[in-house]
């Protein structure tokens, strides 16, 4: 397997090479970019192009017979499940206002590149709040567990012990801003004593199916 620890990958080049990934692991054939864009919920098809041009430039990916038509993993041989890690997840988490997150005992397959050092777990997303970052309703998130974040990232904020939700965090003075990446939500403020974190996002899993 592909040691993309190593590698200076960028955050969406990693989210294309787990999603290729995932790809060969269904049996799908190699996708063309206008597929790709489509599946990723990219605009630009240039942009995926980039991407694509560096993951082949590192050897990861290769043009479908030299042709611009598609796109493949380098490796032939299919990934094993083996490969992937587990996590569990845990339930929903609104992208909008809060809601209580739901408990749940399933599990998410995870690849190796997309895992975080610590602990960590996933929860599904409802809601659009954050979709102008790409976070779109009903993704799922991986998110590392953590009781404190830094201004500027998207976290789990419990809010009043009760109820949970996704955004991205400002520290101001004595009150938390939780502001979404969506202009049709206000951001919200508290006290804060009023928030705990609970952890924050450090990757993006989406199903097509």
């Amino acid at each position: 397997m592909e040691n993309t620890q190593e590698l200076p990958l960028t955050g969406a080049q990693r989210n294309l090479l787990a999603h290729l990934r995932e790809r060969r692991l269904k049996g799908h054939a190699p996708a063309s970019l206008d597929q790709l864009c489509d599946e990723l919920g990219l605009s630009s098809r240039g942009s995926l192009h980039k991407q694509v041009s560096a993951l082949v430039d590192l050897g990861l990916v290769e043009p479908m017979d030299g042709k611009q038509r598609g796109v493949r993993l380098a490796v032939a041989e299919p990934q094993r499940a083996a490969e992937y890690f587990e996590l569990p997840l845990l339930g929903q988490i609104a992208a909008g206002m809060p809601i209580s997150a739901i408990t749940g005992e399933d599990r998410v397959a995870v690849p190796p590149n997309l895992m975080p050092k610590g602990d960590a777990y996933a929860l599904r997303v409802r809601g659009e709040s954050m979709r102008d970052i790409g976070i779109l309703d009903g993704d799922t998130v991986i998110i590392e567990s953590r009781l404190q974040a830094r201004n500027g990232e998207v976290v789990v904020a419990l809010v009043d012990e009760e109820a949970a939700t996704l955004k991205r965090f400002y520290r101001r003075g004595e009150f938390i801003e939780l502001a979404a990446e969506n202009a049709e939500f206000p951001p919200l403020v508290y006290a804060a004593k009023r928030i705990r974190v609970q952890g924050v996002v450090v990757a993006l899993l989406r199903s097509y199916r």
